[in-house]
């Protein structure tokens, strides 16, 4: 018996009740559904809704949400074209051939604003986020490194800081690749260059460089990176290319730091990968892989399919997917342009340094970085501050709504743990001062504690990417 809109069951009046359904419902609701078993009636869609809407209302309110760098927050007229293009799967393009001219041209755009040497021959495509985009970079990158005839016995490896997302270590167990990790070392939180360059041997396949940490909102030097490579090969031979893991900063340098070098404007970058629901400012889940050249992505990775009405290439990890965000990511392309992505960018570094200063000004706290390159800070506790940690200040924080995450840093640096704030489009100045004055009204009481109340169970809290 069909339920879809449109029918007899949805056009009878409703009870005042909802979870009593429509008068004579198909499904009366007089009990709780059961919860790991499908139902053995069907109900109505209104009562299914309610359900599963009042469940939500326990979730955290997403703009408060400090921890994640994902977009919380998109006009209503980006939402509209999303919801008109919710069941276009982007797999088919032969169906939905719109659809695909507009990934083609945010990969050209994307092109564009990464300074390609020539952006036709660029290679790109969407993904589900960023973290399938390192996946296809990576194994490009071990295709391209098992081409050049290794021994028999050979393993390849990967170099990277330690600081890296975890997709990367997903990457290197999944594909059977060494991680060969740089510590972090004294006040340096991110890959170090030199450090890289000596971990490299003749079966690396490629240096991972992080525009953006997402440890503490830093840039990685990937201009002193190449240089170092290229010291490198003058003394090896070994050419070894670089990755650029630019999942937020690929989104942020291009408006607000267009004099740093870290793209295709460096011959040795490979590849670079960005996330479109990040920075990019798009509901998740997109992400964008590119490749400099057809080189630089090994056809035999290219995969060819005819049975949706044409032939389409295809080489993203997942298949079927929709079309949605991509949609979205063109619209927003269209609708900021580089002056409105520059402008959005830059209230977000305003926020963030601003509340950084702020937060540094109140005496408690020592500031990592203050939010002037992602619009990203970290910050500990001050070293006379021994009454509470940052796991304390995590925890009271979250009873005013706000999820701040802390954590501890990665070798070398297990001693030291943080809180980090991520500041995005939508968090406004006057959020930013309601955060700022609820940390400030939390500070006598966690100064009169006898001591940390969680040193025993230092846990990371709301730890996202």
């Amino acid at each position: 018996m069909p339920l879809h809109k449109g029918t007899q069951h949805d056009e009878r009046p409703m009870s005042v009740n909802p979870f009593l359904g429509p008068a004579n419902p198909v499904g009366d609701m007089t009990e709780a559904p059961p919860k790991h078993r499908l139902p053995d009636t069907p109900m109505a869609p209104s009562t299914a809704y309610q359900l599963v809407h009042d469940e939500l209302m326990l979730d955290g309110n997403a703009r408060l949400n400090l921890a994640t760098f994902v977009t919380t927050w998109m006009e209503p007229e980006a939402g509209r074209l999303m919801a008109e293009c919710r069941d276009k799967n982007m797999i088919d393009k032969d169906e939905y051939p719109r659809t695909a001219e507009l990934e083609r041209r945010c990969v050209a755009m994307l092109a564009d604003l990464w300074h390609a040497p020539d952006p036709a021959a660029v290679v790109g495509c969407s993904t589900t986020g960023s973290s399938e985009a390192c996946m296809l970079a990576g194994m490009a990158l071990k295709r391209r490194w098992s081409g050049r005839a290794p021994a028999r016995d050979a393993r390849p490896n990967l170099v990277m800081g330690v600081n890296v997302q975890v997709c990367w270590d997903k990457f290197c167990t999944f594909w059977e690749v060494e991680p060969r990790q740089v510590p972090m070392e004294g006040e340096r939180f991110h890959l170090d260059p030199e450090a890289a360059a000596g971990l490299c041997d003749e079966n690396t396949i490629g240096v991972v460089g992080v525009l953006g940490s997402t440890f503490d909102g830093s840039y990685e030097p990937i201009a002193g990176l190449c240089a170092a490579l290229d010291e490198l090969q003058e003394r090896t031979g070994l050419d070894i290319p670089v990755h650029v893991d630019g999942a937020s900063g690929a989104m942020v340098a291009p408006f607000l730091d267009e004099d740093l070098v870290w793209d295709f404007r460096l011959p040795r970058v490979a590849s670079i990968n960005t996330s479109g629901h990040k920075y990019g400012l798009v509901y998740p889940g997109v992400g964008w892989a590119l490749w400099r050249d057809a080189d630089a992505l090994p056809e035999e990775l290219v995969f060819r399919v005819n049975y949706l009405g044409g032939d389409m290439p295809t080489f993203a990890l997942n298949f079927s997917r929709p079309g949605a965000q991509v949609v979205a990511q063109y619209y927003t392309f269209l609708r900021l342009g580089r002056d409105g992505y520059r402008a959005v960018q830059q209230a977000a570094r305003d926020v963030a340094t601003g509340l950084s200063a702020r937060i540094g000004s109140l005496g408690d706290f020592r500031l990592l970085t203050r939010g002037d390159q992602l619009p990203v800070f970290a910050f500990t506790t001050a070293d006379d501050v021994t009454a509470y940690d940052v796991f304390d200040v995590s925890r009271r924080m979250r009873e005013h709504g706000w999820l701040v995450p802390a954590y501890t840093f990665p070798a070398n640096r297990q001693d030291l743990s943080v809180l980090r704030v991520v500041c995005r489009n939508g968090f406004s100045e006057d959020l930013a001062d309601v955060f700022a004055e609820d940390l400030t009204r939390l500070l006598p009481g966690l100064r009169r504690q006898p001591r940390p109340l969680t040193r025993d169970r230092q846990a990371a809290t709301g730890f996202h990417h």
